[in-house]
């Protein structure tokens, strides 16, 4: 019976996340910018967590395990790269100088703005929710 309840409990918590991706691509649709939905749905899901439209709980396992399995959502893209490469070949240079230029420009931006975040909120998240520490995440301990 246990199994069961955590069974629903995760095709519950999967729904959720599938109803906000596919609000998401409904607002790909209707407003005519060159935003991904994948974009607008991270935004709405965000959105409806602060506002506790969505309680953590009701997505913390599934969204965990999409964390933990993105590695793999990347193996098709990386075939495709190694189907064009004799398209890259000749443009390998450049574009291993953009990529790392660019890699490094978003690490310090990021870096900055959380730092940025951190000392406004005195180590709490913008919604309230105390920021875990280091290697705490899922434990329940947190800075205070």
């Amino acid at each position: 019976m246990q199994r069961r309840e955590n069974d629903m409990k995760y095709l519950k918590q999967f729904f959720i996340i599938m109803f906000i991706t596919f609000l998401g691509e409904v607002l790909r649709w209707l407003i005519p910018l060159p935003i991904p939905a994948s974009i607008y749905g991270m935004v709405l899901l965000l959105t409806a967590l602060c506002m506790k439209l969505v309680r953590l709980e009701a997505v913390r396992e599934t969204a965990v395990f999409f964390i933990e399995i993105m590695p793999i959502m990347f193996i098709p893209a990386s075939v495709g790269l190694m189907d064009s490469w004799g398209r890259l070949k000749g443009i390998l240079l450049p574009l291993a100088v953009m990529i790392f230029v660019t890699t490094v420009a978003v690490m310090g931006v990021t870096g900055m703005v959380t730092q940025s975040v951190i000392r406004r909120g005195k180590g709490k998240h913008p919604a309230g929710i105390p920021l875990c520490t280091k290697g705490s995440a899922g434990k329940g301990k947190h800075h205070e």
